[in-house]
């Protein structure tokens, strides 16, 4: 476990009384509230000295309450300096107006869409959706991808489309880490690290495991990997709560990265943790 205060880049909290979230539904053991203070406990022995708050696919009419109420949970903690909401942004220029107001809340950094649940195999690659993307450095917003590893080859020529937008991947791309599979998700994370825009995320990889029988070592190859591809200076930590609870508590999974990274030196642990998570997401 990191012997400093971390920051956690991946967080999520819902309340069922206030927003509604149809995904849960088919997700038993996560449909009930989690809110700040079950996180807090959660954490137990981690110390955690900054969190960035991701949205959690509520009902799309509600994008901007879901953003508003997290600001005011902020303000009962103050160790949450990041929100990172859903927008429309496949309406292209028509999406303005919205990003704009998200924008003038300093706490917002960046916007995600879980592109992963998408019918539309080509939806990132629409004319529409490629334009939102492209307009999100206008209001100082970085873009969370939260893909599929088949995904891959879309989400690069997104990419490619959108040279001046900071990207991360959530979720280092959801490999198939319960059935073993590498290939072709290797080359498809190399070939998006070679993107100097793009940075990644270690987060989410135990809910991409054997939920209930997964140990350190499956895990490793993948961590190498991305390790490999983008270095320790555009990687950062996610816990990924309480989604990550499916497969692991939150000192646990803090511990198994921890493991994985036994030869990083002292420098490459802080930026991992700390330093690159407060460059991309300023805060």
């Amino acid at each position: 476990m990191p012997s400093f205060p971390l920051v956690d880049t991946h967080l999520h909290l819902w309340d069922l009384d206030r927003l509604r979230y149809p995904w849960l539904a088919s997700v038993p053991m996560l449909n009930r509230n989690h809110l700040i203070e079950d996180y807090r406990r959660a954490c137990g022995p981690v110390q955690v000295a900054k969190m960035v708050f991701l949205q959690c696919e509520c009902d799309c009419a509600q994008f901007q309450e879901e953003a508003d109420w997290v600001t005011a949970v902020a303000q009962t903690e103050p160790r949450i300096r990041g929100i990172v909401p859903w927008a429309p942004l496949e309406k292209g220029e028509g999406v303005e107006a919205a990003l704009a107001r998200l924008a003038a809340n300093p706490l917002i950094k960046g916007i995600r869409r879980i592109i992963q649940f998408e019918a539309d195999p080509e939806f990132c690659l629409k004319p529409g959706f490629v334009r939102g993307v492209q307009l999100l450095p206008r209001h100082g917003l970085s873009f969370d991808l939260c893909i599929n590893h088949r995904q891959l080859a879309n989400t690069l020529q997104l990419v490619r489309r959108c040279p001046n937008v900071r990207f991360i991947m959530d979720h280092i791309a959801k490999p198939d880490i319960k059935a073993g599979l590498l290939d072709p998700w290797r080359a498809g994370m190399r070939e998006l690290a070679e993107l100097p825009n793009v940075w990644c995320k270690l987060s989410g990889l135990v809910t991409e495991a054997d939920c209930q029988q997964w140990t350190p070592a499956d895990l490793q190859p993948y961590i190498d990997h991305v390790l490999d591809c983008f270095g320790f200076d555009r990687v950062l930590f996610g816990g990924d709560w309480p989604v990550a609870t499916q497969a692991t508590d939150y000192p646990r999974w803090v511990n198994a990265l921890d493991a994985a990274l036994h030869g990083a030196s002292a420098d490459e642990l802080h930026k991992l943790y700390v330093r690159n998570a407060e460059a991309f997401y300023r805060v």
